[in-house]
């Protein structure tokens, strides 16, 4: 299959002929919740999207880096990763496994140590915290295939709880 027609097939599969709303929600769960409720009543889910709109990036700070944090976190990731480089080559070495995973975990941390340090020192102090971020929609959109429409506006307005203010039409 050439790539142009895989694009095709994932296009396909992300989009709707003539998609038409059936409400728009603050929260995926109300949306979510909304389709879930169409497949108990059997209607053809394969014909919706639910999608996130008014993305906004959320950005929550962790702590403050310092060099004594940086060099820890080093240390811990190259400890890891030379116990894992030094169970491979125990597996396949003819040496003493101990001696060979013990030597791989001290390289592995003092090189996970010189690592962070020269990344953090690269920095000069532009980005002294850690963070973890995400992309959240703000509203949900779920969309249907115009020929189910009507029937779906049907099922939802049996929904507990679903106003008519969550509907676009």
């Amino acid at each position: 299959m050439s790539s142009q027609q895989n694009m095709r097939a994932l296009k396909s599969g992300l989009t709707l002929e003539y998609p038409q709303s059936l409400g728009v929600y603050d929260k995926y769960e109300q949306a979510q919740r909304s389709v879930d409720f169409l497949s108990d009543h059997e209607f053809p889910v394969e014909n919706c999207m639910i999608v996130g709109t008014e993305l906004k990036q959320v950005e929550r700070v962790t702590g403050r880096l310092t060099t004594g944090r940086v060099a820890l976190g080093g240390l811990l990731s190259g400890v890891w990763m030379g116990l894992f480089i030094g169970l491979i080559f125990s597996f396949f070495g003819t040496g003493g496994a101990t001696a060979i995973i013990l030597s791989t975990v001290a390289f592995g941390a003092l090189f996970g140590v010189i690592w962070a340090l020269v990344g953090y020192a690269a920095t000069r102090g532009h980005r002294d915290f850690s963070s973890v971020s995400r992309i959240v929609a703000t509203r949900y959109e779920v969309l249907v295939e115009h020929k189910h429409a009507a029937a779906a506006r049907e099922l939802l307005a049996q929904l507990p709880g679903h106003t008519a203010s969550q509907q676009q039409f």
